[in-house]
């Protein structure tokens, strides 16, 4: 039996982390074990976490297995994402090419390599929310 090379990447997002692996494959998506159009309830959250895969056209070459923990479905979509890319990074290191054809490349320009640091901000004492400061009244 032929081994399979597998490229592992982390995400993560908001308060959502996923593992993912890639493996050479006829493009398939599975997020926590079932299919990705029956995990993620809306359709552009599915074409979210597949940029990257369609910007270097790599869709078909690789099945995709995600495991994700914690947050939302917005959250755990963008940590797949990542996830996704920073396994193509580790793909693309692997195999032999020239400076010019690198994903990284590609992958930095759209945007997808940097890690979207924000996170919900703590409410603070005397406010509603916050920011989000109590009605005021004059008399």
């Amino acid at each position: 039996m032929a081994k399979t090379n597998v490229y592992q990447g982390t995400g993560r997002r908001k308060t959502s982390v996923a593992r993912v692996r890639l493996t050479s494959g006829k493009g398939k998506v599975t997020v926590n074990g079932k299919d990705v159009h029956e995990y993620f309830p809306y359709e552009t959250l599915v074409m979210d976490l597949m940029q990257p895969l369609n910007v270097t056209s790599t869709a078909e070459l690789f099945d995709v297995d995600a495991d994700v923990r914690g947050g939302g479905f917005q959250g755990q979509a963008g940590a797949v994402r990542l996830g996704i890319t920073r396994a193509l990074l580790d793909y693309d290191k692997t195999t032999p090419s020239d400076s010019e054809n690198s994903f990284r490349k590609t992958l930095k320009v759209n945007g997808f390599i940097t890690r979207d640091a924000r996170k919900k901000e703590r409410k603070k004492p005397g406010l509603k929310k916050a920011r989000r400061a109590p009605q005021f009244s004059k008399r």
